[in-house]
């Protein structure tokens, strides 16, 4: 980080306090959200509550680092193209501030309200209503304020996790009943004595695996976050992986040449697209480039014509690099629009070229990991008390069981470790509390419909009302710039 000893004071404070909100906004989510994944460890007794939370807040720490980065740029490209390229604006830092505060806003008030909502439903909408303003503020169509494809992908995860969740930990605990007679296991905690040895450590590691999930999934999202920050600030330095092996960036040289030659080859083709409405134009918002499938070939030979200068992206002068980063960007989204009307044949292949052509602008330093691990893993550690009461008792009619707790946890696990490999956001706060109300409601142990009208209440909420803040911000924070 050598760096930082040239810049002027003005960008160094810049960079510090953005960085400050972003590493505020992941300890927010230690706190707010890895309650949910330690709460049936410590309401069954199966470890203290100190122990459980330090144990919690390392593995957070742990699965930032393993989790990869599909997550985190999954959140980033729900945001439309154009802001994406002009993220290196006044405007763009904008974007930055509104979604980082509206999310630590949203999720300190429902932490403080004991309810289990979800910081991925928050920073989601957020995204969701800084691109909607941004349309309306450039005058163009809402269509074309968010990346709705990749917002429909996201919004399934987000309401097919809590669903399967519900059913899968039902159908665990109906397993487990089935299978372990011991009538000790299927009921609540007496006391302060722990669990039988057995059911103990299946609480214990699934709890810690829905932890180490957590770090994975919901880490990336403050990565990709500061990411945003890092490059709109300092885009000489970040706009592109300098580590970026020899041979990939050859690989995307030779890339670009092919979707020069394909776009080429199919020109009649997306022009009977865009007549037909199969294709529509984007519209140009403001100074950033125009991406659409029309301006493919430029971005394409622009790529060339750049990386040809320099066998590696570290020998590229600093002031190429973000211009490299926006073509690649305009071609991948281009290249994005093209795979939905191409012959079946070639969407495979065009999907596989866009993986090469990513590979420089999807990155995170190892400092940037651990820095969001470090945040994760501390705010772990703080305030866990109101989520846990309200998981372990307010849920269902009778106290939460051990057999109850594990299976709930288990589906967690799975369920987010699962979508860690997809590169889906989900929710740990609603796939735990789902699960959880799935095993009460498979043992029969009656459901709290007014908790659980709470936590549905929160799950609809939060996504709108984290929109109007990221909007509302967003439009503050541009009248700043």
């Amino acid at each position: 980080m050598d760096f930082l000893s040239g810049l002027d004071g003005h960008t160094l404070f810049l960079l510090l306090a953005s960085l400050g909100i972003a590493l505020s906004f992941e300890f927010v989510n230690g706190f707010h959200d890895t309650a949910n994944a330690v709460a049936t460890v410590i309401y069954t007794k199966s470890l203290r509550a100190r122990t459980a939370v330090v144990l919690s807040g390392v593995c957070n720490f742990l699965g930032v680092h393993l989790g990869g980065i599909a997550v985190a740029y999954s959140i980033v490209h729900l945001l439309p193209v154009d802001l994406l390229v002009s993220v290196n604006t006044n405007l763009g830092l904008a974007m930055v501030f509104s979604l980082l505060v509206s999310a630590i806003l949203w999720n300190f008030g429902t932490w403080y309200l004991g309810l289990p909502a979800s910081s991925s439903h928050t920073l989601i909408g957020a995204i969701l209503g800084v691109g909607l303003a941004n349309a309306v503020r450039e005058g163009l169509p809402a269509g074309s304020g968010i990346n709705w494809h990749k917002a429909l992908e996201v919004g399934l995860s987000l309401l097919i996790s809590p669903v399967m969740g519900f059913v899968l930990a039902g159908g665990l605990l109906l397993l487990l009943q089935r299978l372990l007679k011991n009538a000790a296991l299927h009921s609540p905690p007496v006391g302060d004595a722990p669990p039988p040895a057995a059911m103990r450590a299946a609480l214990i590691v699934s709890g810690l695996g829905v932890s180490l999930a957590h770090g994975s999934n919901d880490g990336q999202k403050g990565v990709g976050l500061i990411m945003l920050i890092l490059i709109g600030i300092l885009p000489g330095v970040y706009a592109l992986d300098v580590d970026t092996p020899k041979a990939d960036v050859l690989a995307v040289r030779e890339v670009a040449a092919r979707f020069t030659d394909y776009f080429d080859a199919h020109r009649l083709e997306i022009e009977k697209a865009y007549a037909s409405g199969a294709l529509i134009e984007t519209p140009k918002a403001g100074p950033a480039p125009h991406c659409d499938v029309r301006g493919a070939v430029p971005a394409a030979e622009a790529i060339q014509v750049r990386l040809a200068q320099a066998d590696t992206i570290a020998a590229l002068p600093e002031h190429e690099r973000f211009a490299i980063r926006t073509d690649i960007l305009c071609l991948d989204d281009a290249s994005r629009q093209m795979q939905d009307i191409a012959p079946e044949a070639d969407r495979e292949m065009i999907g596989r070229w866009r993986e090469v052509l990513r590979r420089p602008t999807e990155y995170a330093p190892d400092w940037v990991l651990l820095a969001v691990s470090m945040a994760l893993g501390v705010g772990t550690m703080v305030g866990w008390k109101r989520i846990v009461v309200t998981i372990g008792e307010k849920i269902g009619k009778t106290k939460l069981s051990y057999s109850q707790g594990a299976a709930a946890q288990v589906v967690a696990m799975t369920t987010i470790g699962l979508a860690d490999g997809l590169g889906l956001p989900v929710s740990t706060t609603h796939v735990l509390s789902s699960g959880v109300a799935g095993a009460m409601a498979a043992g029969k142990s009656g459901l709290q419909m007014r908790t659980l009208r709470s936590i549905a209440m929160a799950w609809v909420f939060t996504l709108p009302a984290a929109m109007f803040l990221g909007a509302g911000l967003f439009f503050l924070f541009a009248l700043l710039a």
